[in-house]
This record gives structure tokens, C-alpha cells and sequence, in this order.
């Protein structure tokens, strides 16, 4: 008798009971052959709107409809087992009012079956958060710079490297906690700050240019990977795999063109020319 070992996924309370313990990680991720690659080796996955400008070519996270982020989040939990899966409210789709944040929020749980989504925002988003985690759905936070304001800021600013703005950014943080959120991305911010915030609240910060200070690490897989073009200041490539794509098309461009490639090992023959080269081997000893 076989006994199959199930493997629990990993839920959002697993992910608050790490403050101050091991440190987090997480990637994002966006399809399922890269969600089973990753899964075994981060503590959650993010199926973030940043898909929108790695995959989709748009110029910002704004254009992102909620449709795509369900599509892709359904491709991330089907090709994941053991990572909580954390997806993206795009914008536009939670900012209106709590109710409709809720139905919103609850169509892309029901339809992905991921573990929690992550908002935007700071005190302006508590009550949303608060709405959303009082019927069940996990919450993650996000703030410092947050990509879908960057028309308000006026572009990807890195936050906090003036003391003038800790406070309004120090009350986000104690809000979206205050709300009920079990963790919280702080982006692009300055170390000092980032450090002190995680002190402060009391759940995980997940810093992505935010130093090592926070209680975890997040960025973009292609980012990492090295198949971004632009690479922000605070993404250390681990790997360079875009060179490795474009030199294995070219090989493979060589190939096709001097005909040598498909070669026999990859070509289909016949069922009776197979059979019959079969048999004369047999019989030739060969």
C-alpha cells in the first residue's frame, strides 16, 4: 500500500508568525512553469500587476485590468503546492469603497484559489483593509512607493530620504496594521526608515528596495534573472539568462538555416520502415 505524502500550503497566518524570525522570501511569479520552479524555495509567491509592463509591454501597473491578474493567478496556483500565493488588486478595482473592494477581492480568491491579495495604500486603504480581512480574506499591505500612484508622484521616487516625510509614511504603516493587514511591502525606501518601521509594527515587512532591515525580501523574478532591460538600483542579478536566450536563438537560428537542425534523432519515420530496419538489424547482428 502506497502512503502519498501531502504537502500543506503555506497560508497568510504562517506568513505573520515569521516576525522577527526567519526571514521571509518571496518572488514574483506569473505563469505555472515558473510558479512550479519557484515553489519549493519561497515562502509566498506574488502574482503582481507588475505583469502588466514584464509580460503584457504596458509602460506602467495602471493599465492592468483585474481579468488578467485572475488569469495569471489561476496559472500561479495551479503550477504551485506549497507557497502561499498572493495576488495583486489592480488599480481600480478595490479604490471606489470597501464593498466593492470586497467583491472584487472575493472573485479573485474564488476564482484562483490563492491564499490573500495585496492592496495599495496606507491610511486612506485602512478601512478597505479592515472591511476585507473582517469577511475573510487575507490582506497584504503595501507602501512607500506604490506603482499605481506614480502619476500622483510623478514617477518611481524612492520615499522617505527626507526626514519631513517619516511621519506621513510611519502612520501608514501603523494603519495598515492597525487595520488588520498580516504583512506589508515596503518599496523603494530609504534604510533608516524601512528599519524603523520594522520595529515598530507588529507584522512583517517584506522590503523590495527597502535594505535588509525589513523581515523579508521580495522582487521581480525577471528582474533577478536578468532579463529585465531596465534593472532598478536595489535588484542584485542572480543569474543572466537573457544573454543565454538570445545566444541559444541564435544557435538556433545557425541550425535552421544550414539544415541542421531538425537531424534524424528528431524526425518521425515510418511505422513499417521502422519495423522493417528493425528486423534486418536482428538478423544481421548488428
Amino acid at each position: 500500500m502506497s502512503i502519498q505524502k501531502t504537502v500543506r500550503r503555506l497560508t497568510a497566518p504562517d506568513i505573520a508568525r515569521r516576525k522577527d524570525g526567519e526571514p521571509i522570501v518571496s518572488l514574483t511569479a506569473y505563469h505555472a512553469h515558473t510558479a512550479q520552479l519557484l515553489d519549493a524555495y519561497v515562502d509566498f509567491m506574488l502574482v503582481g500587476d507588475s505583469l502588466g509592463m514584464v509580460m503584457h509591454g504596458y509602460e506602467s501597473t495602471v493599465p492592468v485590468p483585474l481579468e488578467l491578474m485572475i488569469m495569471h493567478g489561476q496559472a500561479v496556483v495551479r503550477g504551485s503546492a506549497r507557497a502561499l500565493v498572493v495576488v495583486d488588486m489592480p488599480f481600480g478595482s478595490y479604490e471606489e469603497s470597501p464593498a466593492i473592494a470586497f467583491r472584487n477581492a472575493a472573485r479573485v480568491m474564488k476564482e484562483t484559489g490563492c491564499g490573500a491579495v495585496k492592496l495599495e495604500g496606507g491610511k486612506r486603504m485602512a478601512e478597505t483593509i479592515l472591511y476585507l480581512t473582517e469577511r475573510g480574506i487575507p490582506v497584504m499591505g503595501h507602501i512607500g512607493l506604490t506603482p499605481q500612484s506614480v502619476n500622483v508622484m510623478g514617477g518611481f521616487k524612492t520615499q522617505g530620504r527626507e526626514r519631513a516625510q517619516w511621519e506621513a509614511i510611519e502612520e501608514d504603516a501603523s494603519a495598515v496594521a492597525g487595520a488588520g493587514a498580516f504583512a506589508v511591502v515596503l518599496e523603494g525606501m530609504a534604510e533608516l526608515l524601512a528599519a524603523r518601521l520594522t520595529k515598530q509594527i507588529p507584522i512583517p515587512t517584506i522590503g523590495i528596495g527597502a535594505s535588509v532591515e525589513c523581515d523579508g525580501q521580495i522582487l521581480v523574478l525577471e528582474d533577478m534573472l536578468g532579463l529585465s532591460p531596465r534593472v532598478p538600483k536595489f535588484v542584485k542579478e542572480f543569474a543572466k539568462i537573457g544573454p543565454a536566450i538570445e545566444d541559444a536563438v541564435k544557435a538556433y537560428r545557425q541550425a535552421v538555416r544550414l539544415r541542421e537542425f531538425p537531424g534524424e534523432e528528431h524526425t518521425y519515420t515510418m511505422k513499417e520502415e521502422t519495423s522493417q530496419a528493425t528486423k534486418k538489424s536482428k538478423m544481421t547482428g548488428s
